[in-house]
């Protein structure tokens, strides 16, 4: 028994022309979700910077009265003012001193080592020894 003409598959031909009339829609609705998605993102970022100031706003005011307290504790104990405060500051300058050490330990990694070695022509295959010093760090 012989298929209609209806019942068979519409050639290669025709579907890719069909398809390529109907790219055009399909790509416009991505592009078009991604554009309201990357303003969805926009207005996230825009909290989030901005809760993230009041946040980091509140943590120095937290600080400043914790060593405030602690300032006082010191005094309440018996050591002077201006002591209790070089002591306050010398811990503070101390923690600056050990936060940017550890930021410069950080920088190398900022230049992409691993991926720069994999896609020199000639790799080196093995990474330097002080790279791999850094990434256990």
């Amino acid at each position: 028994m012989a298929d209609s003409p209806q019942d068979q598959p519409a050639p290669l031909l025709e579907q890719l022309q069909s398809l390529w009339r109907e790219l055009p829609g399909l790509v416009s609705d991505r592009v078009e979700l991604l554009s309201l998605e990357l303003q969805r993102a926009v207005q996230a970022l825009a909290q989030i910077v901005a809760l993230m100031v009041a946040v980091a706003i509140l943590g120095v005011t937290a600080w400043l009265v914790l060593w405030a307290g602690v300032i006082r504790l010191l005094v309440a104990a018996g050591l002077p003012l201006e002591v209790a405060l070089l002591l306050v500051i010398a811990v503070n300058v101390l923690a600056i001193v050990l936060a940017l050490q550890r930021v410069r330990s950080l920088l190398p990694r900022l230049r992409l080592p691993a991926t720069r070695r994999h896609l020199m022509l000639a790799p080196d295959p093995q990474p330097t020894e002080a790279s791999d010093e850094r990434a256990a760090a």
